[in-house]
């Protein structure tokens, strides 16, 4: 069986895959930040009929993502598949983000998932297989405004597992990025936003929150989102860059020629020849 660490999985997209893949046939270890959390998971896992290892896991905390990864290790004898779904949204623009706050949209976004990346991989490697997928944003490919610090890890992890990516392979091991767009989920809510929302940008800032309502009015259920990451943890023949919805791709492909990303890891694959 197909043991699988899913992070994120309290509810949104993250809750869905989670239930996608155990309905694949996979072990599913979901982890969630808070315990306290679960009654949501529990819940849905119950009426879909499935099984889920369900584990408090922290992703900033250097010794849990250890404690845990190795805990599921030694009980399930390794970790086929690694998924990277939690996440936290932050709106600001330069000037109005807090230091700390793009820290923290550096350990969420981009350090945890790096962690648990490297975490993973003596295991995968040894194994000759596995499959890391991290899901970042289509604001992983574009830049988007009041999204400097949320773009900015995106960015970074986008960067990270792309660099990766040719030489994880050369061991067995896939790695990939999700992009999804506009979800619906509590992601916006959750999201940090700035302390002072008047001053220069006011009305910039009022401006992003229309577009944005507007773009989560006709957002991707949950549901389907979640749907697209248990089949690109599940595709037999992995690409490296993969969108959650048609609307992802085309936004993302304003920006990337290289849709799928296998164009980049073509020229890349051949550095390590």
């Amino acid at each position: 069986m197909t043991t699988t660490l899913i992070t994120g999985t309290s509810s949104g997209m993250g809750l869905f895959a989670a239930i996608d893949l155990a309905r694949r046939g996979h072990r599913v270890i979901a982890t969630l930040r808070r315990p306290d959390a679960a009654h949501a998971l529990r819940a849905a896992s119950a009426e879909a009929g499935v099984s889920l290892d369900i584990r408090a896991l922290d992703i900033t905390d250097e010794q849990a993502s250890r404690d845990v990864v190795a805990a599921v290790q030694e009980q399930y004898g390794g970790i086929d598949v690694l998924v990277n779904n939690a996440g936290l949204g932050m709106v600001g623009t330069a000037e109005q983000l807090d230091m700390s706050a793009i820290e923290e949209q550096i350990e969420v976004n981009y350090l945890g998932p790096v962690r648990l990346t490297k975490l993973v991989l003596p295991g995968m490697r040894a194994a000759g297989r596995g499959r890391i997928l991290s899901v970042t944003s289509v604001g992983g490919a574009v830049g988007q405004p009041f999204a400097d610090a949320y773009c900015g890890a995106k960015f970074a992890l986008e960067g990270f597992m792309q660099s990766l990516a040719p030489v994880a392979e050369r061991f067995g091991v896939r790695v990939s990025v999700m992009e999804p767009g506009a979800v619906a989920t509590s992601f916006v809510e959750n999201a940090v936003r700035p302390e002072v929302e008047d001053g220069p940008y006011a009305s910039l800032l009022h401006s992003y929150y229309r577009r944005t309502e507007g773009a989560f009015a006709a957002a991707q259920s949950a549901e389907s989102a979640g749907a697209a990451i248990a089949e690109a943890a599940c595709d037999p023949s992995p690409v490296f860059r993969y969108q959650s919805s048609d609307g992802a791709t085309a936004f993302v492909s304003a920006s990337l020629a290289d849709a799928d990303g296998e164009r980049v890891l073509g020229f890349t694959r051949g550095w390590l020849a």
